[in-house]
């Protein structure tokens, strides 16, 4: 007879709240990430723009990341139509589903108990929920590694080669997604299958071998697909200073990301031309260590170039020793990731995205080893599994404890090994006080009222805008669960346990309410962070730059300490171009831009301001600009051409049409050639460019040769009012001229 397997009610009661807390509210999206957005728009369209990822329908540049995740988006799209909830919806059902894998990993060997704690740990990892509210990839990056776990896990048990293969396939998949941020995991998955696959070292060397073949070939399809065809029949290669899927892969979005130099079109030649900038302004007597400009721009101080760009991508060269907000040398924690060191996940610009239950955690896996050790000689399943989410979790939180650039929402990496960690340790730490006495007994209820401290700490810095209640709540459930574990330690086997449980859901409130605080305030879409709006800035409780509504800092966002002459008032979008040395579509949050309505706007419409990263969301179009633009085209292939991708995506998501971004998505990506832009003129595939005087592109040469070869637009025929400054057209990039360009 087949046994018929029970559902287990505590299992699909935690996926309708994980779906309940993923899904919630993504068909009030706007654009999200309209980076994203404005690719599948175009991806969309044909053939050649799926498969390259392209940025936009004319297939000129692709976006900054392999294209799997964008793939999935786009085939929601092609059901759905494009928009914000389509794009985004692929990523919250990602999340759910990678819930639902953890309890399956977790249950043989840990039990019921623990799969259902790791389960729900996941489900309220509050960075998790706010990513899978976006569309940017790293819920479907996780999902590919939690697909991959479950089939090493498969290989151990039962011994088939297939699913090792199968397992590191997988991995393949998930640097389509993101790069080498997948490759995080791989000193868990080597470790684990040397320990635990029950067969011969040599057998495990040969298997392993050959399972790093499978993932090098899968991880460099695509990339060498790409590579070895024409530039000339293929978009160029954005953020990347070769026009070459390797070296993004392995510069920008690899070492780069570790070192913190450079950066997307901050490679040699930007960097050089940051310097030489630098260098002529401390000739000509400019003072470099202002930190803003009159308008409210950044302006750069000496002694070289920040990483990636500054703060919402409005310079690349702010000082690398200081590090921009949130401190950090060698520009880390230019977006207020804390400062570089051992303890930088516990610091309060990232405490309360993932690290909750870090300190539970820790007891935990002393736990863990203690009971999987305890009578063995060998390793047991316990112990192998133990270091398994261990050897996941040590890596990634030593990488972003010393990193030089990533953002708040990289840390989705530490979910699940904190979770599983969490639940199985939890079985093992309530095993030991019931059934050992002295230290052992004790760690418990120690693990629970430091955890407890640690999470009174985490909402310390908020607490004059969310009230003490709930850290109150959380202080009662610790301290509380803890004295009737120290003093009540003989009331029986069911009383420990039940305190016990009581202890973890206490535990759990604090990440639970920065979850749910984080869907009530609304979720940038370019920079997802999690916690109250007051926490939702570049630098958190201790970063220097605020987000205004969540915006971006002061001097970004067209409410504070920026000149109204630099805000995008008559709902153009921003070109956040302005001297992006470094700079990609990650790195791009400060929401720059934000008009004078915004302030004056309903909530919801806030909101959905906010989840397009105010960088110019599908309904943030110069009108006039449009109208006068789809009036005068005769038949080119780009409705007209601007220096970056943050001033074209808008037009692309409502129209559909092409735009150029002739430096790619920071303005800096050495793209065109004066020879290679006049031949495209020439050729007639485009005659209008909206440029400024900013110095965004990286070759000055185009933007003088188009000023020198092309007619100016009387900007009241384009851009709607005569009593709108040119300044106004386009926000913070500089004053634009429209110029038509024909040659004969």
């Amino acid at each position: 007879m087949i046994k018929k397997r029970k559902i287990d009610i505590f299992l699909v009661l935690i996926l309708l709240l994980s779906a309940a807390l993923n899904l919630y509210g993504i068909w009030n999206s706007d654009t999200d990430n309209a980076y994203y957005t404005a690719a599948v728009t175009s991806m969309t369209q044909s053939f050649h723009n799926f498969f390259y990822a392209s940025f936009d329908p004319g297939g000129f540049v692709t976006v900054d990341k392999p294209p799997v995740a964008l793939w999935v988006q786009t085939l929601f799209a092609l059901v759905f139509g494009v928009h914000g909830w389509s794009v985004v919806l692929p990523e919250g059902i990602a999340e759910v589903v990678s819930v639902a894998l953890l309890y399956f990993i977790v249950k043989p060997t840990f039990g019921k108990a623990a799969a259902r704690i790791s389960a729900l740990v996941m489900a309220c990892t509050p960075i998790a929920v706010a990513v899978s509210h976006t569309n940017n990839v790293d819920s479907i990056l996780v999902l590919c590694l939690m697909i991959a776990t479950w089939m090493l896990f498969k290989a151990v048990r039962t011994g088939k080669i297939s699913w090792l293969l199968a397992s590191f396939f997988m991995v393949g998949v998930g640097f389509n997604v993101k790069m080498l941020q997948a490759y995080m995991v791989l000193p868990a998955f080597m470790l684990f299958y040397l320990f635990a696959a029950k067969t011969t070292i040599r057998k495990k060397i040969v298997s392993l071998i050959t399972s790093v073949i499978v993932l090098a070939a899968v991880s460099v399809s695509w990339a060498v697909v790409v590579d070895s065809q024409p530039e000339s029949s293929r978009p160029y290669i954005g953020s990347s200073q070769t026009n070459s899927v390797l070296e993004l892969a392995f510069g920008y979005n690899g070492v780069q990301r570790l070192t913190g130099q450079s950066g997307a079109g901050g490679g040699k030649a930007a960097s050089d031309q940051t310097q030489k900038k630098s260098n002529q302004e401390q000739q000509s007597g400019t003072s470099s260590s202002s930190s803003s400009s009159s308008n409210g721009q950044m302006t750069p101080p000496s002694g070289g170039e920040m990483p990636s760009g500054g703060p919402g991508g409005q310079t690349g060269d702010v000082q690398k020793g200081g590090g921009g907000p949130g401190g950090g040398g060698n520009g880390a924690g230019s977006f207020g990731t804390g400062t570089p060191g051992p303890l930088r996940l516990f610091q309060s610009e990232l405490s309360g995205q993932a690290s909750w239950l870090i300190p539970f955690v820790l007891f935990g896996i002393i736990g863990l080893l203690i009971t999987g050790l305890r009578g063995q000689r060998k390793f047991n399943d316990t112990t192998n599994e133990t270091i398994f989410w261990t050897m996941w979790l040590v890596p990634v939180a030593a990488f972003f404890s010393i990193a030089g650039f990533f953002h708040h929402y990289y840390l989705i990496m530490l979910a699940a090994p904190i979770a599983a960690l969490s639940g199985a340790g939890w079985t093992a730490l309530v095993r030991l006080y019931q059934e050992e006495s002295g230290w052992k007994k004790w760690l418990l209820p120690i693990g629970v009222l430091l955890t407890t401290a640690f999470e009174l700490y985490i909402f310390s810095p908020y607490l004059s805008d969310i009230g003490i209640g709930w850290s109150i709540l959380i202080g009662a459930f610790g301290i509380g669960t803890s004295c009737l574990l120290f003093f009540f330690a003989k009331k029986g086997k069911s009383f420990s346990y039940y305190v016990s449980l009581a202890a973890l859901l206490g535990m759990l409130i604090g990440p639970f309410y920065w979850t749910t605080v984080t869907l009530a305030d609304g979720v940038n879409g370019m920079i997802p962070q999690a916690g109250p709006k007051s926490a939702q800035s570049f630098g958190g409780a201790g970063g220097k730059m605020q987000m205004k509504n969540g915006y971006g800092p002061p001097g970004f966002d067209g409410q504070e300490g920026q000149s109204d002459s630099s805000q995008s008032g008559n709902g153009a979008p921003p070109d956040m171009n302005s001297g992006q040395n470094g700079q990609d579509n990650d790195s791009a949050g400060s929401s720059a831009g934000q008009n004078d309505q915004t302030q004056q706007g309903s909530s919801s419409d806030q909101k959905k301001q906010m989840r397009s990263g105010g960088m110019g969301g599908g309904e943030s179009v110069n009108e006039a600009l449009l109208s006068y633009l789809e009036k005068n085209n005769t038949g080119e292939k780009y409705l007209f051409a601007v220096s970056s991708a943050t001033s074209a995506q808008s037009y692309i998501i409502k129209t559909g049409k092409a735009v150029m971004a002739m430096g790619g998505f920071s303005g800096s990506d050495p793209i065109l050639t004066v020879n290679k832009l006049e031949k495209l003129v020439k050729n007639g595939e485009v005659k209008y460019f909206l440029i400024g005087d900013d110095k965004g592109m990286q070759s000055s040469d185009i933007t003088n040769w188009i000023k020198k070869h092309g007619k100016k637009i009387s900007e009241s025929k384009w851009n709607g009012s005569s009593s709108t400054s040119k300044s106004q057209a386009i926000g913070p990039g500089g004053n634009q001229t429209l110029y038509k360009v024909e040659l004969d």
